[in-house]
């Protein structure tokens, strides 16, 4: 990427807190020079003519010198687990094991079938009557370590390996080539979601609806989507592979099921597209409330198996399920509803950030958006439990504070508590739009699912609790009908269960 503006560059990581305490006189700069949230932090390159006037923005959080042309930069990050995971060793060892890993030069041996093979660069022939072909030089530059997060200058060709080598418990972001808005969510909207809970009671109706989602039909949707139910083909859903696109038509085709309008979203060549259905309201409004999942997954290195039970068949399940409650009562938003099974979650969230983006260029009326990844896996012995978004960290005290009465209300079996981890799924797209924003999750602390972008994370092991994802689209459910209000269509049978 080719930086703007005069050498050198700076890259400023200023921490959420601080963000509002900027300068009047630093707010030029920085809107100019906005490149997401990476880590916690939100991330500036300016040049050298706003340093020069501005010094003193140096002082607002971590400095990091850039040349005027680097490759993709990017953030590569630790996801926070729980100390009894073997992936808590020390960061510093595991990037330089995975720097070293990507720099390597891989040969492949490949048979000759006859002496017309091109000679291209990077072809070698040995006498054996074999080629061997070395890949050019991947460069892979640390600019910048932190505790858990490290910033990387990364060619195409290294970046493509490092998504397949990354450790179970890594994720990688990358920065856009060009600045972006940075557009912090406005106080109408936040006062939309205070007058939300101001109004919301116990609700027998409600309770009817969500009580409705089906623990049987989850089964059944998770298993599809792992491989584990013998009519599937499915081996992986990597953004990437051809499986992906399958379980993309598949799951368009069961929300379609419950009356829900669906398109796909083809976002970039190479990865699967998003799944984007709407259940429009009946009266002219632009209120729009959003429920996502991602579908994609992750296995293990060098495995094409990547089952993704818990990450994130449960949340893509619980998307289902929440639309055959509604189609099986007949409810009516008052609102219109998004249900939207993202790809590219596990590459960096880019399906959901090309979503979010269209919807900030049409000027959508968006209230809220509610993340369901990772809702299954429950430690022996801890009760069902409901993770938040640490609003401190990332996302809507609103829209948390909402979650959090709706949950004491509709699944008052869960535990509720906020998760320590800065975003990493689909709501940071959405919360870097503008929108108000959440995720919900499985624990309130650490991560603890010992098979988390393994090979190994299917259903049927101890620990996958189906009645715990339940209990979270529950709440996601509730919610939305109590923020968008609804009503039931008069008609006079009930759809059955295996109908919807």
């Amino acid at each position: 990427m080719r930086l703007p503006g005069l050498a050198p560059h700076s890259l400023l990581l200023v921490s959420l807190h601080d963000l509002p305490t900027v300068p009047v006189p630093y707010e030029r700069y920085l809107n100019q020079s906005y490149y997401g949230i990476y880590g916690g932090k939100r991330a500036f390159i300016v040049d050298s003519v706003c340093m020069q006037q501005s010094f003193s923005l140096t002082l607002l959080g971590t400095t990091v010198v850039l040349e005027s042309v680097e490759d993709n930069l990017v953030w590569l990050q630790r996801r926070p687990v729980d100390p009894s995971l073997s992936a808590t060793r020390l960061f510093d060892a595991q990037l330089d094991k995975l720097v070293a890993s990507v720099q390597r030069a891989q040969r492949v041996q490949t048979p000759v079938q006859n002496s017309s093979l091109p000679g291209a660069q990077g072809w070698r022939r040995q006498s054996s009557g074999q080629v061997s072909l070395w890949k050019p030089q991947m460069q892979v530059k640390v600019l910048h370590r932190a505790q858990d997060g490290a910033l990387l200058s990364i060619s195409d060709a290294a970046l493509r390996d490092l998504d397949r080598s990354l450790p179970p418990y890594w994720q990688y972001m990358t920065f856009p080539g060009s600045p972006v808005p940075l557009i912090p969510v406005p106080r109408h909207a936040k006062e939309r979601l205070r007058q939300a809970l101001a109004d919301i009671r116990f609700n027998h109706v409600a309770a009817s609806i969500v009580n409705g989602i089906s623990v049987h039909r989850l089964r059944r949707d998770v298993q599809y989507l792992t491989g584990e139910d013998p009519a599937s083909k499915l081996e992986t859903r990597h953004s990437f592979s051809e499986d992906a696109s399958r379980a993309a038509e598949w799951l368009k085709a069961r929300f379609r099921e419950t009356g829900a309008s669906c398109e796909l979203q083809y976002y970039r060549e190479g990865f699967a597209p998003n799944v984007i259905c709407k259940l429009n309201a009946p009266t002219d409004t632009t209120e729009t409330l959003v429920l996502g999942a991602h579908y994609d997954d992750r296995g293990s290195f060098g495995s094409v198996r990547a089952p993704g039970a818990n990450d994130d068949a449960s949340g893509t399940a619980a998307l289902l399920g929440i639309a055959r409650a509604i189609a099986r009562r007949g409810v009516v938003f008052r609102s219109n509803i998004l249900l939207c099974a993202f790809s590219g979650e596990e590459q960096g969230m880019v399906g959901s950030k090309a979503f979010a983006e269209q919807l900030r260029e049409q000027g959508a009326n968006i209230t809220l958006m509610i993340q369901a990844d990772m809702l299954a896996y429950r430690v022996l012995g801890e009760n069902p439990q409901l993770g938040l978004s640490d609003p401190s960290l990332m996302g809507t005290k609103e829209l948390t504070d909402i979650l959090q009465t709706v949950a004491a209300i509709y699944s008052p079996e869960l535990t509720a508590g906020y998760f320590p981890y800065p975003g990493g799924s689909d709501h940071q797209s959405f919360h870097e739009q503008g929108y108000p924003a959440a995720q919900v999750y499985e624990r309130a602390g650490y991560t603890k699912d010992p098979m988390y972008h393994s090979t190994g994370d299917l259903s049927d092991r101890e620990g996958y609790d189906f009645e715990q994802i339940k209990s979270i689209a529950k709440v996601e459910l509730a919610t939305i009908l109590h923020v968008a209000g609804f009503d039931l269509e008069e008609r006079d049978d009930a759809a059955s269960d295996e109908s919807v």
